[in-house]
């Protein structure tokens, strides 16, 4: 599943191509997905230009001109690109919009697990898709005092904790194994376990972990690419996960293991992280 890195490289892929251009036409091809595509709604984009693409969590906005922002979420294994647009369709081609520049924007999902709306920009941190989503942890607020606070009276694996979008947007499984490796703290061990100080080194570990990933355009290990179907190249740099039996890249001498931790495959190194 794409996560925040992955949502910010096509993010930053789609801006300067799409910003300025005008939806002349939307195209629901399989209406199918996790929430059934409104055609009618979708269609209210027609005739206006793209004024700015921004992301919350592993969400991508697009704001119109019209007051009114395209959402999207890519699932488990959407793809959004730019091609031409008289290009063949997909087999698994929900959406497509066509802009006057003469692209098409395509949105294609063969597991059908993605989303695509249509909601008033300045009612969007209303929307029951966000108001409930935690702090994100690539903004100026994000700190070890505000994990700290928020971990307050739970009990729950640093993981978990991690990994639950009321708490902190968009840190999946691979990055909360990364991040928790590079500081040095044990997936299962508890929030109330942590002192202070940790989490000061916890929220820096996040905050590197998801920027180096967006500097190597994500991580590809499947599906991912960005908004002109380039693969990311971050599977390289991982430490840990998908790494079982590995030597542990600190040269302490231990081998990296995998466990499971909310049904999720979890890696760490036995002997650097307590």
């Amino acid at each position: 599943m794409p996560e925040l890195p992955e949502v910010e490289v096509l993010r930053r892929s789609l801006e300067r191509p799409l910003v300025g251009d005008r939806f002349n036409a939307v195209h629901v091809h399989f209406p199918t997905l996790r929430e059934p595509l409104c055609a009618p709604a979708l269609r209210r984009l027609e005739g206006h230009t793209v004024r700015r693409l921004r992301r919350r969590a592993k969400y991508l906005w697009v704001d119109a001109s019209g007051g009114e922002t395209l959402v999207l979420h890519l699932g488990m294994s959407g793809r959004l690109t730019l091609v031409d647009r008289d290009a063949p369709l997909l087999a698994h081609e929900h959406l497509g919009f066509e802009l006057a520049s003469g692209l098409r924007l395509r949105f294609c999902d063969p597991r059908r697990f993605g989303v695509a709306f249509v909601a008033p920009t300045g009612d969007l941190d209303g929307d029951r898709h966000f108001r409930h989503l935690g702090v994100e942890p690539l903004s100026a607020r994000f700190d070890g005092a505000v994990l700290a606070d928020l971990a307050r009276g739970r009990t729950a694996p640093v993981k978990t904790f991690l990994m639950n979008a009321s708490v902190v947007v968009g840190v999946g499984n691979i990055y909360a194994s990364e991040a928790l490796y590079r500081a040095r703290i044990h997936p299962r061990r508890s929030v109330a376990r942590i002192a202070h100080r940790r989490f000061d080194v916890l929220a820096e570990a996040v905050r590197e972990v998801l920027g180096d990933a967006i500097e190597q355009g994500g991580t590809t290990l499947n599906d991912f690419a960005d908004g002109e179907g380039n693969s990311g190249y971050f599977q390289v740099s991982l430490d840990v996960y998908g790494r079982e039996g590995e030597s542990c890249p600190a040269g302490c001498g231990s081998r990296i293991r995998r466990i499971v931790i909310a049904n999720r495959s979890t890696y760490y190194c036995p002997r650097c992280q307590r």
